[in-house]
């Protein structure tokens, strides 16, 4: 993982800089010429930022609160959503793992019906659902698992369960219920 964060990330983080001082550059100059170009940059490095940061915040070591069941008030929203938790579990692992190409798998929260959705995203901007907050997310790039899992995605994804950090993923939850 230390490739992924140090080398990976760092890039987004560098790209949506670059594209957010082009865009100030634009607007001083008055010359819009490239603008299409450096608003999809944005919108594709500040999501590659957005979502790596997130994945970051939740995932432990199994030794330190990683893996594991949710409990609490995410245990009982999963449950009124899903179903079950193993229902749950098995439409995040499919949708993970049936990602076209390069993405991520979501749980999203979605205020106005205060709902958990199951979503994908494609690179990291697209597919973005409107009125909806990422509060868990695996990445599915090759960069994520190649060196460990070489292209078996599904036995990445089900290694990740074991440190997903739930304590963080209800946290992130209840920040966004009102």
């Amino acid at each position: 993982m230390e490739l992924h964060h140090s080398k990976h990330h760092k890039a987004y983080v560098d790209g949506l800089n670059k594209a957010e001082a082009e865009l100030a550059k634009a607007r001083a100059n008055n010359d819009f010429t490239l603008i299409q170009h450096w608003s999809r940059q944005a919108a594709f490095h500040g999501g590659g930022h957005f979502l790596h940061s997130l994945f970051w915040s939740i995932i432990a070591d199994p030794k330190n609160g990683g893996g594991g069941e949710p409990t609490g008030i995410l245990a009982d929203k999963i449950k009124e959503d899903f179903g079950s938790y193993d229902a749950f579990k098995k439409h995040f692992t499919a949708t993970a793992i049936a990602v076209e190409g390069s993405g991520w798998g979501l749980l999203h929260y979605r205020a106005q019906d205060k709902k958990l959705l199951i979503l994908q995203a494609e690179n990291q901007q697209k597919l973005s659902a409107w009125g909806t907050t990422p509060i868990m997310g695996i990445d599915v790039w090759e960069h994520a698992y190649y060196l460990k899992y070489q292209n078996k995605r599904a036995d990445y994804v089900n290694a990740w369960w074991n440190v997903v950090n739930w304590k963080q993923v209800q946290s992130n939850l209840q920040a966004l219920m009102h």
